[in-house]
């Protein structure tokens, strides 16, 4: 157990920081790269949550794969997010108002992306069995008890990440902008 501990955490190290890469090259912007990275770690807080509310452990490999394919999620969604931002940036758009309005355009990708991805998740969350050939249902079987503690992980993490993608990645997009405003302001002086 431990050395597969060792394992993902540094696959998920590994993985953290080529995200931040990829997002540094593409946003131009340590802020914008700071605010998605955030809501990665952040949508943590929603895997421990849901795995509370329905009394399971967290699991090492399972779960910890979980958390890695989270990221990638999250981290999708928020690129939508902030990619709209900086259009309307670019059209002259306010801050405030590029929030709102990149907000507004990217609400229904964001949060359908999320509602497919957690509805397909849901079967796995109840430990369903669907075998086809017998057109039957099984509750419980073995196969999957090994993918309830990961489609938990990510569905309770894409539950609790879409709403800090919607809610508080327009306002820290916001609240950068402000800051960056107020320092080139203190700087020009």
């Amino acid at each position: 157990i431990q050395e597969t501990q060792q394992f993902l955490g540094k696959a998920f190290a590994l993985s953290m920081c080529l995200m931040a890469l990829v997002l540094m090259i593409q946003f131009n912007s340590v802020w914008q790269t700071f605010v998605t990275m955030s809501e990665v770690i952040l949508s943590s807080g929603g895997v421990f949550l849901v795995l509370w509310l329905i009394d399971r452990p967290f699991g090492v490999v399972m779960c910890g794969l979980g958390i890695i394919a989270l990221a990638g999620i999250v981290v999708n969604n928020n690129i939508v997010l902030i990619d709209t931002f900086n259009e309307f940036k670019k059209k002259g758009y306010h801050s405030r108002n590029a929030a709102y309005h990149a907000g507004l355009a990217r609400f229904r990708p964001v949060l359908l992306t999320s509602i497919t991805t957690i509805l397909g998740l849901v079967p796995m969350v109840f430990g369903l069995t669907i075998k086809f050939s017998d057109r039957t249902v099984l509750i419980g079987a073995p196969s999957s008890q090994w993918w309830t503690d990961m489609s938990s992980t990510i569905a309770g993490g894409l539950t609790f990440a879409t709403i800090l993608t919607l809610l508080a990645t327009p306002a820290l997009l916001v609240l950068g902008d402000s800051g960056n405003q107020l320092f080139l302001n203190v700087w020009n002086k």
